[in-house]
């Protein structure tokens, strides 16, 4: 069984490896983007309050996040799951640590997806003339790329000190097929 997380900026195509790589272990695929935007069909306050975030680019609670995704894994912890935009600041870096180790599962890999600003603009703003995600936008994307450098990239630095041996970087620029087939072949080794 295997537990991953995928790193990187958004728009570097973490959703997209995890969603291949899930179907090829068949695991979960647990990400926090999608639990939110589903989220949002609700159309309760906590929705409301959530579009309003999220349109900012500014990133939800530690304390929400860490709720969704604590029941979540409860279910998959057996099974193995990836984790996809989670952990994304110490402060849910440490709530997973902890969770993990007390139910005795710890990460098998990581995968940290790189790609420059420039890249990630215009696979971002290309994604939004296809899906039309209302996250995907000039505004937001720097806001959320600023968010990653400020505090996702932090808590992925630490990640690859304290877990060096299961800690892979994998170049973004690449093509979808040729990042996938890099990390099966990390998987495959172990």
């Amino acid at each position: 069984m295997k537990r991953i997380i995928f790193f990187g900026p958004p728009g570097a195509g973490k959703g997209t490896q995890a969603k291949i790589i899930s179907t090829f272990l068949n695991i979960s695929h647990l990400s926090t983007g999608d639990i939110l935007r589903k989220k949002l069909l609700d159309n309760d306050d906590l929705a409301k309050q959530l579009q309003s975030i999220m349109s900012s680019g500014n990133l939800v609670s530690d304390d929400f996040l860490n709720s969704i995704v604590s029941s979540r894994l409860k279910n998959e912890i057996k099974r193995g799951f990836i984790l996809d935009g989670y952990p994304r600041t110490f402060t849910q870096s440490e709530f997973l640590n902890n969770f993990l180790l007390e139910t005795s599962a710890p990460i098998n890999h990581i995968f940290d997806i790189q790609l420059n600003f420039k890249i990630l603009k215009n696979r971002i703003l290309k994604r939004f003339s296809e899906e039309g995600r209302e996250d995907d936008n000039i505004n937001v994307i720097e806001t959320r790329y600023n968010e990653y450098l400020n505090s996702t990239q932090k808590v992925s630095n630490i990640y690859k000190e304290n877990y060096s041996s299961i800690f892979h970087e994998i170049d973004g620029t690449q093509q979808i097929h040729e990042i996938t087939e890099k990390i099966k072949n990390i998987l495959k080794k172990s």
